[in-house]
This record gives structure tokens, sequence and C-alpha cells, in this order.
């Protein structure tokens, strides 16, 4: 049972990667608001019932993979050694991320990566869907804080500066390497501004960092 179960969950994995895929291919090659859910499906070789199933939104398709991290900076936090600082552990985190070129750093200079990300900036909707991922990994960071003994008020302050200084860096090398600069070029100068962001945060916020 035990197996028959995890090969449906495998089946189910993959049906739901393939469809996203597909999506994303489409939506690259002639832009978000002008592929239907109806073409996605056909595509996919999946019904509109089963799309929606795996994707409540057409906006879902794109966006799950954001979905997967939204938490990351708290699993961060819950992770971290012993006596080591939160905003200590998520600056080594960002910095490791960055080294391999980790596409939500913006720091990758793929260019499905690239054209993926610009077509998210670009498109209202998926703009507008992402910020609710946002919102989502502050409280659970926010949460992550207050279990490592931060009070409440100063915890939710803390995971929004440190989320929208993630987000910030992102964008802003996302921007670099749009103007055609190389990852590789312009990563000691993400390194530097990531060490800088994170020394305003642990300045600003004293013992709570």
């Amino acid at each position: 049972m035990d197996q028959q179960m995890g090969l449906r969950e495998r089946k189910k994995e993959r049906t739901r990667e393939t469809v996203s895929a597909t999506a994303i291919r489409l939506f690259l090659d002639r832009g978000f608001d002008q592929v239907s859910i109806t073409e996605i499906a056909q595509a996919a070789e999946v019904s509109r019932r089963t799309l929606f199933a795996y994707f409540p939104t057409k906006e879902d398709l794109v966006l799950h993979r954001f979905a997967d991290h939204e938490s990351e900076a708290a699993r961060i936090v819950r992770a971290r050694p012993a006596g080591r600082p939160p905003l200590e552990a998520l600056r080594a985190a960002l910095l490791a991320a960055l080294a391999r070129r980790d596409p939500n750093t913006g720091l990758c200079d793929d260019p499905e990566v690239m054209a993926f990300l610009r077509m998210i900036f670009e498109t209202e909707s998926l703009a507008a869907r992402l910020s609710r991922y946002t919102e989502r990994g502050t409280e659970a960071l926010a949460e992550a804080l207050r279990e490592a003994g931060v009070d409440p008020l100063t915890a939710r302050l803390v995971a929004a500066q440190v989320i929208v200084v993630q987000r910030e860096l992102a964008v802003m090398n996302q921007e670099r390497l749009a103007g055609g600069t190389s990852a590789d070029d312009h990563y000691p100068e993400a390194v530097r501004a990531t060490e800088r962001a994170f020394d305003l945060l642990c300045d600003g916020l004293g013992r709570h960092g």
C-alpha cells in the first residue's frame, strides 16, 4: 500500500510539473495574457478539470515555483546552529545562494530564467499575485523569530525588513543582468550589496538581529 501511495504521489508530481512547464513554455513564446487555459490543457494532454485540480488559477501555473520557497527564510532561522543569530544565518544562506547562482537571487543569466522573471515583473496579474507570496513569507519568518524568543512586534518588523531586503537585492541583480552584465561579472558587487544590506539590518536592529 505504501509503495502504491508513493508511486501515485510521484505520478501526480510529474503531471503537475509537466503542466506547469508546458504553460510556462507557451507563456514565454506568446505572452501570459495571450495563452488560454484550454490551450495549456491540450498541449499538456490533460483535461481542464485536471489542470485546475493542480493549479486553481492561471497565475498559479507560473508562481507555484515561488510558493515552494515562500517559507525558506523561516526554515533557515529554525535550522540555524545553536547560538547563531537569525540575521547571520539568513545572511550566510543568501551569500551561498548567490554563489550557486540561485534564480531566486536574481543572479542567474540563463536566458530562460531571465525571460521568466521579466514576464512576471511585466505582467500585472503575476506581479500582484507574487506580493501575496511575499506577505506569507513575512508571516512565516515572523513566526520563526517569535519561536526564537523575539517579541511579537519586533519579530514582525524584522521579518518585514528582511523579506523586503531580499526582494530588492534580487530585483537589483536582475536589472543589472537585464542590462547586459553577466552573472559572473556582477557577482562581487552582488556580494558587497548583500553584506552591506545585512550590516544595516544588524546595526539598525541591534541585539534582535
